[in-house]
């Protein structure tokens, strides 16, 4: 899927930033896919569609099966899979102490599901970002080495025992 890069200054050369083109969110600003080295930061997807409105009004299994697709869609952005996430923050608008539970259940069994076998933070919030919005997620991930330029998946040069000595 293709990205928009953002150009930011304030990025190393080595980090790239990008909006995945399915978030379109004339309503607020872009969340960004910020890749830095190997690392990829998916700022708060959250469940709006394509043009940028809020899907499932007052339906929390509506609303986390949008997060769920956008997150799958800005882990193709930097080519990853969500078996690659190593951290996650979800939040969810509650004071009712299941909600969160059945959250964090509907999640597991998303298409991103596997997102969540490692470090991962469930919050029940009073609020988000905009009016209505009841669930966020914030994913980090772990990029794979890049392919040497003869095409390697093991890496460039001297990235394994194996290619030091060949």
């Amino acid at each position: 899927m293709p990205a928009r890069s953002s150009g930011s200054a304030a990025l190393s050369p080595r980090s790239r930033a990008s909006t995945p083109t399915t978030s379109t969110r004339p309503r607020l600003p872009p969340h960004p896919v910020v890749e830095a080295g190997r690392t990829a930061y998916l700022a708060g997807q959250c469940p709006l569609d394509p043009s940028g409105a809020l899907v499932g009004q007052g339906d929390l299994d509506a609303r986390i099966d949008q997060v769920a697709a956008n997150a799958l869609a800005a882990l193709d952005v930097v080519g990853a899979k969500p078996d690659q996430v190593v951290r996650s923050v979800i939040h969810v608008v509650t004071d009712d102490g299941p909600v969160p539970a059945a959250a964090w259940e509907r999640l597991t069994g998303s298409v991103i599901g596997s997102a969540f076998t490692t470090a991962s933070t469930l919050l029940g919030v009073a609020q988000l970002g905009f009016p209505g919005q009841l669930v966020e997620v914030d994913l980090t991930v772990a990029l794979g080495r890049p392919a040497a330029p003869d095409g390697d998946p093991r890496g460039g040069a001297g990235a394994t025992p194996e290619r030091a000595l060949a």
